[in-house]
Order: C-alpha cells, then sequence, then structure tokens
C-alpha cells in the first residue's frame, strides 16, 4: 500500500507538471505566433469603423463599393510587409475592440487613441498620426463659440465609444451630449440644425470643410483632449509582441522616408473626388 501511494503521488506530481508545462508552451504560442497564424492563413483581417474620413470611409469605384483612407493604405503596407492578402472588416466603433478579443480580426485600424483602459485589454504599436480635437460647426456659426463656458445648454454631437467621448463627460458636463455610433450621422444632424456642433478629430474635421466648405466650419474655441489621447495607433491582440514589432517596423519605414505624409494627402484627394 506505501508502494503504491508514493507511485500514485509521483505520478500526480508528473501530471501537474505535464499540464503546466502545455500551459506555458500554449502562453508563448500566442505571444509569438501571431504573425504565423495570420501568414498561413494569407490573409490579414482588419477591423475598421468606416464613417471616419479621411481615415477610412466608403467610396463608391468603377461601379464597386470599397472601403479606402489612410488607415486602409496602411494596412496595405502592412499586409504587403507579412506578404499576405488584405481583408477589411467593417464594424461599429464601439465594437471594434470586443472583435480583436474576440479573435475575429487580427487588428485594428481606425483612428484608435491609445488609452489607460484599452491597454487592459489589448496591446498597441507605435503611433502613426498625431491628433487634435476641434469643434465641428456650421459654417454660419463659424465665430460663435470662442470658449467651453459658450457651450453650455448646447447639443454637442460625440461618437460613442471615442475618445472624444470621455474628454466631452469629463469637460462638457454643462453641454447636452448626443451619442452616436457614426460620425457622419453627427455632421448630418449638425447640417440640418439638430446639432449646435459636432467634437471631433481636426483632419475628420477638415475633410468636411474641405469637402463642403459652404456648409461646414470649425469653431475658434480650443477643445480639450487628453495627453494620452494626442495619437492614432494600431490596437492587436494583448501580448502579441510578434505583430507589434511587424507593425511598428511598417511605421517607423513609413514616417522615416515620408510616405506617411503622401498617404494621408491621398486620402484627402480620394475623400474630396468620391465621398458625398
Amino acid at each position: 500500500m506505501k508502494r503504491k501511494s508514493w507511485y500514485q503521488v509521483i505520478l500526480s506530481l508528473l501530471v501537474v507538471s505535464l499540464v503546466f508545462l502545455v500551459a506555458g508552451c500554449s502562453s508563448s504560442s500566442s505571444k509569438t505566433n501571431g504573425v504565423k497564424k495570420i501568414q498561413n492563413r494569407g490573409t490579414l483581417i482588419v477591423g475598421t469603423s468606416a464613417d471616419f474620413a479621411p481615415f477610412e470611409f466608403p467610396i463608391v469605384q468603377n461601379g464597386q463599393k470599397k472601403i479606402v483612407g489612410y488607415d486602409i493604405l496602411l494596412a496595405k503596407k502592412i499586409a504587403k510587409n507579412l506578404g499576405v492578402k488584405l481583408k477589411i472588416e467593417n464594424v461599429e466603433f464601439s465594437s471594434l475592440i470586443s472583435e480583436l478579443k474576440d479573435q475575429k480580426i487580427d487588428m485594428i485600424l481606425s483612428g484608435l487613441s491609445v488609452t489607460k483602459q484599452r491597454k487592459k485589454s489589448i496591446s498597441f504599436s507605435e503611433p502613426y498620426y498625431t491628433t487634435k480635437n476641434v469643434l465641428l460647426v456650421r459654417k454660419a456659426d463659424k465665430n460663435k463659440y470662442s470658449s467651453i463656458s459658450q457651450l453650455a445648454k448646447k447639443s454637442i454631437g460625440v461618437q460613442q465609444g471615442s475618445t472624444q467621448q470621455t474628454v466631452a463627460n469629463k469637460k462638457l458636463k454643462k453641454s447636452n451630449l448626443v451619442v452616436e455610433s457614426v460620425v457622419t450621422s453627427l455632421a448630418t444632424e449638425l447640417k440640418d440644425n439638430k446639432l449646435d456642433g459636432v467634437l471631433v478629430e481636426s483632419g475628420v474635421a477638415e475633410g468636411y470643410v474641405s469637402k463642403y466648405p459652404d456648409q461646414y466650419a470649425i469653431a475658434s474655441v480650443k477643445m480639450p483632449i487628453e495627453k494620452e489621447s494626442q495619437s492614432y495607433s494600431a490596437g492587436i491582440a494583448k501580448n502579441n509582441q510578434v505583430l507589434v514589432k511587424r507593425v511598428n517596423k511598417v511605421i517607423s519605414k513609413l514616417k522615416q522616408n515620408g510616405t506617411n505624409k503622401k498617404m494621408l494627402n491621398q486620402a484627402k484627394q480620394l475623400q474630396q473626388k468620391y465621398s458625398k
């Protein structure tokens, strides 16, 4: 009985050791095989919310619907670096992180800022674009607002799940915040006098002003932005450091040779030419 007992103990220890070994290998695999998984599939699946021109927006080109923009151009560069095809998934912005965590997409490229809350659940690449917040208004109201206090009791639109919503909740407490899932809907409501302004990224606002100079303008009021939200990065699954490094390599090269600026100009030209 004593021998049998020791035998069982040793066997149990071996089983436990094997379990930990397999778990360790699995953990290591999840951290290192992100790139290999994409390459074996032959496709990089990128999630975006195509309502954020010039970063991502839909157009009809040669009779075909497609999603274009700065982030899409960046996605193509990353896919080329990995030696795979690119697939774009159009998802509501507020659902993108859940899609990434559920492994339905490999990466988020959608004007995504790094925040402490988001870093708890996903990893980020190095920044590829520096941003600031502005207030998009109707052209007639261009000079109407010069201070935050003037926005009290005004209806201000923000995108659901965005850093603009976060900062508006903190800094525009006296305003009537209108939260919607897509920026294009907010811009339309602004034009139709249902909103007094839309808190949005400067590049997006500039796109509306450039495309519709008789309808929109950027107010002179300086809008708040949190320090951690002053740039955009690619969102990548937690601990997938190999993919993070590959993406960082692409971004660094684009910055060094100036291609990133050319890509932004190209996206703006497409917005000017095709978006409605």
